[in-house]
């Protein structure tokens, strides 16, 4: 079965990338997320976690650049991940006016500070990363629709979890999801502060 009910420009991307059926874990998350709800989804690698994220994401933004700051945000592990997933999302992108842009701790701040003022859409980073620039003015998340955290069996590190919680209480009116292939106690926290009535899709 095709995937259904997507942005027509979406579409266009997976038949250019010959995607004609999504996974499993595709077919069932997908519907999830759209509906707005905060989610955990929990499956293997090869599931297809990261072409969800992508997709949904976009679909968030209707496939189109709106104004300057960032709509969604995509925390991953490090600096090799960040640049993965830029990649990864250009794919999609590259036929349509949305701006990504990939942040992460060894890229000087002030750089990154005076590229996001450009104007971006998505913001690709690190929970480190995101509240240094938050806390150096360097970002609004002001206009934030969604923010996804990508194979977030990182967040075992407490201090990444803690950075996320911190921003997290920061943003408002914002849709999370958490993509990872197992629960853990970090994750389980996050369910107290700003994951409380998610939804869970399990794999």
């Amino acid at each position: 079965m095709p995937f259904k009910k997507l942005h027509p420009r979406l579409l266009e991307s997976l038949e250019l990338q010959s995607i004609e059926t999504p996974t499993p874990f595709e077919k069932r998350s997908i519907p999830v997320i759209k509906s707005g709800a905060n989610v955990f989804c929990f499956a293997a690698d090869g599931s297809g976690k990261t072409t969800t994220l992508i997709l949904t994401t976009l679909q968030k933004l209707k496939g189109e650049a709106v104004g300057n700051a960032p709509r969604a945000v995509v925390l991953v592990e490090n600096k090799e991940k960040v640049l993965a997933l830029y990649d990864a999302f250009l794919k999609f992108t590259k036929y349509n006016t949305l701006r990504v842009y990939a942040s992460y701790e060894q890229l000087h701040i002030d750089i990154q500070k005076s590229e996001i003022y450009m104007g971006i859409d998505i913001l690709i980073t690190t929970p480190k990363t995101l509240q240094n620039l938050f806390l150096t003015n360097g970002v609004s998340i002001s206009e934030l629709k969604i923010c996804s955290i990508d194979d977030a069996d990182f967040l075992s590190k407490k201090s990444d979890t803690t950075s996320m919680i911190v921003m997290a209480e920061s943003i408002k009116k914002c849709q999370f999801v958490i993509y990872a292939q197992k629960s853990h106690p970090q994750l389980k926290r996050l369910e107290n502060h700003f994951m409380e009535h998610s939804k869970l899709v399990q794999q």
